[in-house]
């Protein structure tokens, strides 16, 4: 508790919740900086009235959490996670708020035409990712793996599973099978928070992901468990494959293939040896 995260060079008080792995931000922070009001705890006040009153389900939502004030003590402040910063700042008429509610408008209308056409949104995933520095190898097996992953989903469901607790169970099953850690476990490792783990898994990391969900799969369509219990089970097996599979590999290599290295430290280190071997090449 306590952290503290700069918007527009401006501090806002932000707290994150390793249990639900959400951020809470302050809201009288975030308003003070896209309003400017003298008085932002009688402004936030009447917010809170009108927004009711409008019959906006997003400020019975927010809740307060202890944080430390400008007196030094730590005293209750109402916070609010990313979706429901973004619905309020979308209330607020304050020509500071504009940029963002462009945006948001923008990611609307580009989710509505991914909806229409689902090519669009493997395009623009396709683009973030080389935008981010991944490499077209490490890109190409992430699409993969995304098309690994779905087929696994719509088996699931074929099985009458529910997607939720039920999905994210037997993922956390397959993962702790064949990586020796939960989801959440893995996260840990490589020092994520909200970020999503198979984005910074090394090539072999998703490739032992994507055998492990591909064999979890293949099994069950094979087996056709009938109750959630049987697809526990199912899962693990699908995950053991790729142990075994991981654990071959490791041997023969004599490196462990689970690690708190992300993918895009890997893409630095092997750009810095090869501008390295370049210049030795260079004055050679």
């Amino acid at each position: 508790m306590g952290n503290i995260k700069l918007f527009e060079d401006k501090k806002v008080r932000s707290h994150y919740d390793d249990e639900n792995e959400m951020w809470y931000f302050s809201v009288v922070d975030v308003l003070q900086i896209l309003t400017e009001s003298i008085d932002i705890a009688s402004y936030w006040r009447k917010l809170k009235q009108r927004l009711k009153a409008e019959g906006n389900e997003t400020v019975t939502k927010i809740h307060g959490l202890k944080m430390m004030a400008m007196d030094g003590k730590m005293r209750i402040t109402d916070v609010a996670n990313t979706e429901q910063l973004f619905r309020l700042i979308q209330s607020i008429p304050s020509p500071k708020a504009e940029p963002i509610k462009l945006w948001l408008a923008k990611v609307a209308s580009e989710r509505l035409d991914e909806m229409q056409d689902p090519e669009l949104s493997i395009d623009r995933a396709l683009e973030n990712y080389s935008n981010l520095g991944y490499t077209e190898n490490w890109i190409n097996q992430r699409v993969k793996s995304i098309e690994i992953r779905k087929e696994l989903t719509d088996e699931w469901k074929k099985r009458g599973l529910k997607e939720g607790q039920q999905f994210a169970t037997l993922t956390d099953i397959i993962t702790k099978a064949w990586a020796g850690k939960t989801n959440k476990e893995y996260k840990i490792l490589k020092g994520l928070k909200k970020e999503n783990l198979r984005d910074n898994m090394t090539n072999t990391e998703l490739i032992l992901n994507m055998l492990a969900e591909a064999s979890t799969k293949d099994i069950s369509a094979a087996t056709n468990p009938e109750t959630f219990e049987e697809s526990k089970k199912v899962a693990k097996q699908g995950g053991n494959v790729a142990k075994v599979a991981m654990k071959e590999l490791e041997t023969k290599t004599g490196k462990k293939v689970v690690t708190a290295i992300n993918a895009k430290d890997v893409f630095k280190i092997e750009a810095e040896k090869n501008n390295s071997n370049k210049k030795q090449t260079t004055t050679g």
